[in-house]
């Protein structure tokens, strides 16, 4: 796709939307849109590191598997979308500085239920990319103080229902899950149990537990598989760290040494308590800082005290 020049003096982000990109709020979705009526859509979204784009390519990849899954089709090629994934961030880019960074989404619904005299004129799935600023100042506390999690009682959506594979636009029941929370903790973030009461996932974010120097993590089939998850079980494993899939419940959680979680925004962030039980003795642990440091210099820029500054 060829580059457009950026306008002159822009200072609103600009977004592509069906074959256009333009400024944020001229983006105009009709209600009819099966992704508002019905959440029946998909997206994925990535990071950049200190405006470099991270792994765009694996994610566009996961976005492929969830528009198979759900049978949309965007009309649109891998490397159509990571161009244009690309032009999106480019024109935004110019609002960074070393404080900042941004999500790059794609989410793509399967269009319109038409009726036939509305006026519109779309076919197909509707697409949209946009950068978003991430939420690093309201986060920063996670890698001082470490993160509460709190098993909520919502369980998360079993496979055979709904595939939690799929990063779908109906978030409804993870949002749910969060929303049941109720807890003293300034910021707890929710974990839901699979549908068999073992451990799955929370909003957004992959759990890995320590023991004896081991990392585990829930089976692939109950969970969405991060990237960032992915990135983490290799960095592991290139650091000599074994990493398990299987089924986790609440006493591996209780006996942990470490617990952290993964997110495309938050990388790995470190858990000081399950459910009101204090995890180890240390946050970060050992574990988790090595992993961290690996992830750092995979990246090469240093997230960490990005959020960290935050706090200054």
């Amino acid at each position: 796709m060829a580059a457009h020049p950026l306008p002159d003096g822009s200072n609103q982000r600009i977004a592509y939307y069906n074959g256009e990109f333009l400024p944020e709020n001229e983006v105009r979705i009709p209600f009819r849109d099966h992704g508002f009526l019905y959440g029946d859509g998909v997206f994925d979204m990535t990071r950049t590191f200190g405006g470099a784009i991270f792994k765009l390519e694996e994610h566009v990849t996961r976005l492929r598997n969830s528009l198979k899954a759900v049978k949309i089709d965007p009309g649109l090629t891998d490397a159509e979308i990571i161009d244009i994934s690309e032009e999106v961030f480019r024109r935004n880019a110019h609002f960074l500085d070393e404080t900042k960074d941004y999500w790059l989404a794609q989410r793509i619904s399967r269009g319109l239920s038409k009726i036939g005299d509305e006026g519109w004129d779309q076919e197909g799935a509707t697409m949209i990319v946009e950068c978003i600023p991430l939420p690093l100042g309201t986060r920063a506390a996670y890698y001082r103080d470490g993160i509460d999690l709190v098993v909520s009682p919502i369980r998360r959506t079993a496979p055979d229902a709904l595939t939690p594979r799929a990063k779908t636009l109906n978030y409804l029941n993870l949002k749910y899950a969060n929303m049941a929370v109720q807890s003293d903790q300034p910021n707890p973030l929710a974990i839901l149990l699979d549908h068999h009461g073992n451990l799955a996932e929370g909003l957004g974010a992959n759990l890995f537990l320590v023991k004896d120097g081991e990392c585990f993590t829930p089976r692939e089939q109950f969970v969405l598989p991060g990237v960032s998850r992915q990135t983490v079980i290799d960095l592991a494993l290139g650091l000599g760290i074994e990493v398990i899939e299987k089924d986790l419940d609440f006493h591996d959680a209780y006996t942990a040494d470490e617990i952290f979680v993964t997110s495309t925004s938050m990388c790995i962030a470190p858990v000081r308590s399950f459910s009101s039980s204090v995890v180890g003795s240390e946050v970060p642990g050992p574990i988790t800082e090595r992993i961290t440091q690996a992830y750092i210099d995979f990246v090469d820029f240093d997230w960490r005290a990005q959020y960290l500054g935050y706090l200054d």
